[in-house]
């Protein structure tokens, strides 16, 4: 199984014109954060989870020529609002997208993208096979994949598990018993917005208390804001297990 790191940042905390801080001006590479979404490659197929408004960029970067599944955590648009790209892939497979959610990201799909649904159906929309999942495990292409419950302040968020790996995005709490599904990954990401405390994610310390409880080889964080720091920096202060995700990295499992 291989995972790419599509984009590791996030809308929270990033200036929209005329940003003059360490992080928009740094020339390392590693700094130049997209929107947080993650490509999990296995037996040949491509699995994609979110489509934030990066989603088109995110795909050319990194040459993706077909798409069979996407995974969605939630429906805030920094995770979702790339949706209608997928015609792109529409296009060149010849056929829809398969989407996994949940009922109520189904519901924002279906609002903010109202005219991929009307009939007639307009030439050229997005065209996609929506399924709902909940927190019961399921299989694709031969991969067991296992939702987790977590909480974005009160919204109810889904983290995945693929085997040894789990990722999850956009949260601040992982009641125990879905604790439980965590423990044993060889491969952690979580988020990580910044130092200070937020009202719905992690802080570095949080999430550096967290990895030490479910003590896996490694672990990235990712939905980096600009005001977490300097890549090279804060890579520089964590233990040795735990890392910066950044846009582009691979990992093998």
């Amino acid at each position: 199984m291989k995972i790419t790191f599509l984009g590791s940042g996030t809308s929270q905390g990033v200036p929209i014109i005329a940003c003059e801080c360490e992080v928009c001006a740094s020339v390392d590479p590693k700094d130049k954060r997209l929107r947080s979404s993650v490509m999990v490659e296995h037996n040949g197929k491509i699995i994609v989870v979110d489509t934030g408004p990066d989603f088109r960029q995110q795909m050319l970067t990194a040459d993706v020529k077909w798409l069979d599944a996407l995974l969605f955590t939630h429906a805030h648009r920094d995770h979702l609002s790339g949706l209608d790209d997928i015609r792109g892939f529409n296009f060149k497979m010849k056929r829809a997208v398969d989407v996994y959610c949940e009922k109520r990201v189904e519901s924002a799909i279906r609002r903010e993208f109202f005219y991929a649904f009307e009939e007639p159906k307009y030439p050229g929309v997005p065209e996609m096979n929506i399924h709902h999942i909940g927190l019961d495990a399921f299989e694709l292409f031969d991969l067991k994949i296992e939702p987790i419950r977590v909480f974005h302040h009160k919204l109810p968020v889904l983290g995945f598990r693929f085997q040894k790996f789990v990722y999850i995005t956009d949260a601040n709490l992982i009641e125990p018993k879905e604790m439980e599904k965590i423990k044993g990954c060889e491969v952690l990401v979580l988020n990580t917005l910044r130092r200070e405390f937020h009202i719905s994610h992690f802080t570095l310390d949080e999430a550096i208390e967290l990895v030490k409880i479910i003590n896996p080889k490694q672990a990235y964080f990712t939905h980096i804001s600009h005001q977490l720091g300097r890549h090279e920096e804060v890579e520089n202060e964590l233990p040795p297990n735990m890392h910066l995700a950044y846009d582009g990295l691979v990992v093998n499992l």
